[in-house]
């Protein structure tokens, strides 16, 4: 019967896991009446913001709470 050996790994310098994460953008600002578009619920306008947690949109008949980092959310 054979007894395993430790094995160290070998460094691969062109491995795609050692490459740093990219840094994320800088999540958009937006103010009260501000004009804006959802790829969900379409057209909409600014009433109400939570600083870098969340903003409230009035989209006409519905009114929407959308959370950072507003992946869906443009400012027209």
């Amino acid at each position: 019967m054979k007894t395993s050996r430790t094995v160290t790994r070998r460094y691969l310098p062109g491995s795609p896991f050692n490459v740093p994460a990219a840094p994320l953008p800088p999540v958009e600002q937006f103010e009260l009446q501000d004009r804006v578009t959802h790829d969900k619920y379409g057209l909409g306008r600014v009433i109400g913001i939570e600083e870098d947690i969340a903003v409230l949109v009035d989209f006409g008949p519905q009114q929407e709470r959308i959370l950072a980092p507003y992946a869906k959310l443009t400012k027209l």
